[in-house]
């Protein structure tokens, strides 16, 4: 059976880059359809009925034509702008990571629903919570367990024995947590604490409420966020160019709102 010529989801917009003179190249990732990329035409004109709708990060309802090479954007409707992003650097720089985040490490037309709905969940938090790198840091190993990249955190990765709170590891290409028999902090493993990994299995079992709740202390943060940090490298075999922007932000005393995940 022919592949519908019309296709009707909801996306949201990862990235975008111009295409000629009046039309844009968006990234999108969709509920029903996962990645796609799909021309906008004539999205740049000033009287364009799409642009408004075809912002960055905005969820929208989306209308796709199939075309030959790309599809193409033939109706836009906002469900969502996640206002709290648009006139706030701070908590849109970590917009952007979670973005860049998910274009890296999805494929293009390889439907994951869940992976939609955290995606759409996580900027809503990002947009209004207390603390949006908490938020961040949950949709980090959230979306590492819903593409297959799922952390050992319960029992040593080696020997699968329980973990002591003694000196434990993260071993990224061992892919989570040695014991102290088993790792090696001389090699590519990094030290970890006791409240770093109930922190940690906190995010993996996905209890928001009780993370928004935590007064997590600077050194504890950092922490965190350099495990996982290496961890998606070595999942992307790459760093994030968006964590960098982040991080100058962080160390910058001008920049409002950016106090919250702010090292000492």
């Amino acid at each position: 059976m022919a592949a519908p010529r019309l296709i009707r989801t909801e996306g949201v917009v990862l990235r975008r880059h111009d295409l000629g003179e009046v039309d844009r190249i968006v990234t999108l990732y969709t509920r029903h359809l996962g990645k796609v990329r799909a021309v906008a035409k004539g999205i740049r004109r000033p009287t364009s009925k799409l642009g408004g709708h075809l912002e960055l990060f905005t969820h929208s309802q989306i209308l796709l034509a199939r075309g030959r090479h790309l599809d193409v954007i033939t109706q836009a409707e906002t469900i969502s702008s996640f206002m709290g992003l648009r006139d706030d650097l701070w908590r849109a720089s970590h917009a952007y990571y979670v973005a860049e985040v998910l274009d890296r490490l999805t494929v293009e037309r390889e439907e994951n629903q869940a992976l939609f709905s955290l995606l759409v969940t996580t900027l809503e938090r990002v947009a209004v919570a207390r603390r949006p790198d908490q938020a961040v840091r949950l949709y980090e190993v959230q979306a590492l367990d819903l593409l297959g990249y799922r952390p050992e955190l319960r029992v040593c990765v080696q020997c699968r024995e329980p973990l002591a709170p003694d000196r434990m590891t993260f071993s990224p290409t061992a892919g989570g947590v040695l014991c102290a028999r088993c790792g090696d902090p001389r090699a590519s493993e990094m030290l970890l604490t006791p409240n770093a990994l109930k922190v940690l299995r906190l995010y993996q079992d996905g209890d928001w409420l009780t993370i928004s709740r935590l007064r997590i202390d600077d050194a504890l943060a950092r922490q965190i966020e350099e495990v996982i940090a290496v961890y998606l490298r070595h999942v992307a075999e790459n760093g994030f160019k968006s964590s960098e922007f982040v991080a100058v932000l962080r160390a910058s005393p001008s920049v409002p709102n950016a106090a919250a995940g702010r090292p000492a």
